[in-house]
């Protein structure tokens, strides 16, 4: 369940959803993890899970994730029903890292808020 306990209004969802993917940006940005050079077109045409095969998984986050999941919200599109982006990223970030501490808190906080959305949506 949602980490803070609190459990936001189903309106406020998407806008607390941006707000996450705002502090991901930042935090890729202000830990020099984020990249100036858009990575070769096959690399981001990867069939593998975060494009495991071509990128780092920082790479996947600014150039797969933060793109599509904003391009949904400007648009008003269905959310995922589900998210499990935490579970891959514990185990390929680095732990006692403050930047990796960071990410991994907002990333948790997406899935929640994605189990969160999708729950209610159910009932």
């Amino acid at each position: 369940m949602f980490t803070s306990g609190y459990n936001p209004p189903m309106h406020d969802i998407p806008n607390r959803i941006a707000d996450v993917l705002l502090e991901v940006e930042a935090t890729l940005r202000v830990h020099g993890l984020w990249d100036s050079a858009r990575p070769a077109g096959k690399a981001l045409a990867s069939t593998q899970p975060f494009c495991l095969d071509t990128l780092r998984f920082e790479q996947w986050l600014q150039w797969v994730f933060l793109p599509r999941m904003k391009h949904t919200l400007e648009h008003t599109r269905p959310l995922p029903e589900k998210s499990g982006i935490f579970v891959y990223a514990r185990e390929y970030l680095g732990k006692n890292d403050p930047s990796t501490n960071n990410l991994l808190t907002l990333i948790k906080r997406f899935d929640d808020l994605i189990s969160i959305q999708s729950g209610a949506a159910r009932h």
